[in-house]
């Protein structure tokens, strides 16, 4: 029987239930693909056999049909001419040729339902592979876009590290700059004011007093 013992197999799987189980869809994917192009092969090469199986039953029935008509026509001739016995003999050729017809039929209908059946095993091949390849492009689509998202997580996790060290360096910088600078000394401050005032020039001294008296007046 060949690949016709696979046809209950082949038109009752499911690919899109089995892949929505599986744990890893793609490598069931392939695996199923693989499957498939084998399946196609042999109906392909099965095919031409069957059809002429088919050709020739369909061929042999036809013929067994038109003697049975002939021999039907030769008694009714007989009968119409009164040669009952070569009547009779038509007829029970035509008995033996309705029995054979029997058997053709049931031949006929065998080789036509396996015709049948390798077509729609083939439509149904097709089909499957149509929608394992869809599968495929979609699933390769969520690893891409996978892959590009963890990507860009990253991408983004080492910028926000990057900044987080330049923003550390920038205070420690900031710190140590602070704690090099010399603290001011008010003290130091009034000590140096009142150095200059008593290093101040006598002349200059007289006329600064002449003023304030000045302006007093």
């Amino acid at each position: 029987m060949g690949i016709l013992s696979r046809f209950k197999d082949i038109m009752a799987s499911n690919m899109n239930a089995l892949l929505d189980k599986a744990e890893d869809p793609e490598k069931m994917i392939d695996d199923y693909m693989r499957q498939l192009n084998s399946d196609m092969g042999k109906v392909k090469a099965e095919t031409a056999s069957v059809l002429s199986d088919e050709r020739r039953a369909k061929r042999v029935l036809d013929e067994c049909s038109a003697e049975i008509r002939k021999l039907l026509n030769y008694a009714e001739k007989a009968v119409e001419s009164g040669d009952e016995e070569n009547a009779l003999k038509f007829l029970e050729r035509k008995a033996i040729q309705v029995e054979k017809l029997n058997q053709l039929q049931v031949a006929y209908d065998t080789a036509y339902a396996n015709a049948l059946s390798m077509k729609q095993m083939q439509e149904k091949i097709v089909l499957d592979m149509g929608h394992l390849e869809g599968r495929r492009l979609h699933l390769k689509g969520k690893i891409a876009a996978t892959k590009a998202q963890q990507k860009n997580t990253s991408s983004a996790s080492v910028l926000d590290a990057m900044e987080e060290k330049i923003n550390l360096a920038y205070d420690e910088a900031v710190a140590l700059a602070e704690l090099r600078a010399e603290p001011k000394d008010d003290l130091d401050d009034l000590i140096a004011q009142l150095e200059k005032s008593t290093n101040t020039n006598p002349e200059d001294e007289l006329s600064a007093m002449k003023d304030q008296i000045k302006n007093k007046e």
